[in-house]
């Protein structure tokens, strides 16, 4: 037998439209590992004990196959399409096509709107699925606020098309906010960023809870399991740190669920992976329960080491120094 969490248990998140969405969802790209096939009976899995935020994105190849479970799933009365939070992504070579690729999305995934659609990168910057660290293509370039606008300006017309209910963005970095956000009519929502214990982002999570964009934070965990293009000699496993282990120790659970709890206490959405029932459940439950203490949460907000994890750098233009170029880690826009 299945276990179930109840929904309503599972705390909120409120956006600045005083709308509320769950504070975890599960996230859905494993397609370096899994079949779609799988990460989709996940999906229908995480429906079933109590998950009703899902992120999505075109660019990870599985979206029609989840979207015949939520179909399933509507059709036999477990869940009720309004109850979803349904998040998908317009990939980089749609930047010109955006109502095309959010069409697409709503007719793979059968879900009649989408609830927060993203610009998935603020640049056009190809990459063929499952590329090696190498690979680079010759037609990217650097961030552009007009091109970047152009992207922006096309979801705000599916906002007013009832298409979707609100615009994301995604690994955008201060400086990038600073150049579009006067110009946008309808702001984002929520902002997808990279964030976890041994790289929290503080100045960007500040920033963006000032200006009313909720934090989601994508690899919650550190992604012990990412691809292999993301991995390099000098990353940090996060949920090895001494300090993880023993708060995990002190609540007698995995040390991943310490990292979502967290992500959750400190105010972003985490959005963890995982195929196997006994972790998304696990992951589902850990939000409803057993908080982290006061003293806990001073000693994980000590781990931050600049550990990124996803460099970014297949999305490099000709002329780029190195994946830094990709973060304005100096605060100014890279060109």
């Amino acid at each position: 037998m299945e276990k179930i969490i109840e929904p309503g248990l599972v705390p909120k998140a409120t956006l600045y439209t005083g709308v509320q969405i769950p504070c975890i969802g599960m996230g859905t790209f494993g397609s370096d590992r899994f079949s779609a096939a799988e990460v989709a009976g996940a999906v229908a899995g995480g429906v079933r004990c109590g998950y009703r935020m899902f992120d999505c994105a075109a660019c990870y190849g599985n979206e029609a196959q989840i979207g015949a479970e939520f179909h399933k799933a509507f059709v036999q009365g477990i869940v009720r399409r309004e109850e979803l939070t349904i998040m998908t992504k317009v990939w980089n070579d749609m930047h010109s096509r955006v109502e095309e690729s959010c069409r697409k999305s709503i007719q793979d995934l059968q879900c009649d709107y989408i609830d927060i659609f993203f610009i998935h990168w603020p640049f056009p910057n190809y990459h063929a699925p499952g590329c090696d660290k190498d690979a680079r293509n010759p037609d990217s370039r650097p961030f552009s606020v007009e091109e970047f606008l152009n992207t922006y300006r096309q979801c705000e017309e599916l906002v007013e098309k009832g298409m979707i209910r609100f615009i994301g963005i995604s690994n955008m970095t201060i400086p990038k906010l600073e150049a579009v956000l006067p110009f946008l009519k309808i702001l984002p929502a929520v902002c997808e960023s990279e964030m976890h214990p041994c790289f929290q982002q503080q100045e960007l999570f500040d920033y963006l809870v000032a200006h009313k964009i909720f934090p989601i934070g994508y690899m919650p965990l550190g992604s012990p399991r990412r691809p292999e293009r993301d991995i390099f000699e000098d990353d940090v496993a996060d949920l090895e740190r001494p300090e993880i282990v023993q708060i995990a120790k002190a609540h007698q659970c995995h040390p991943a669920l310490i990292a979502l709890k967290w992500a959750w206490q400190r105010g972003q959405i985490p959005i963890p992976f995982s195929v196997h029932e006994k972790n998304y459940f696990s992951n589902l439950k850990a939000m409803t329960e057993d908080p982290l203490t006061e003293s806990e949460m001073k000693i994980l907000s000590t781990l931050e080491c600049n550990n990124r994890l996803v460099k970014g750098q297949v999305f490099l233009w000709e002329g780029a120094d190195d994946w830094h170029d990709l973060w304005d880690e100096d605060g100014t826009i890279v060109q």
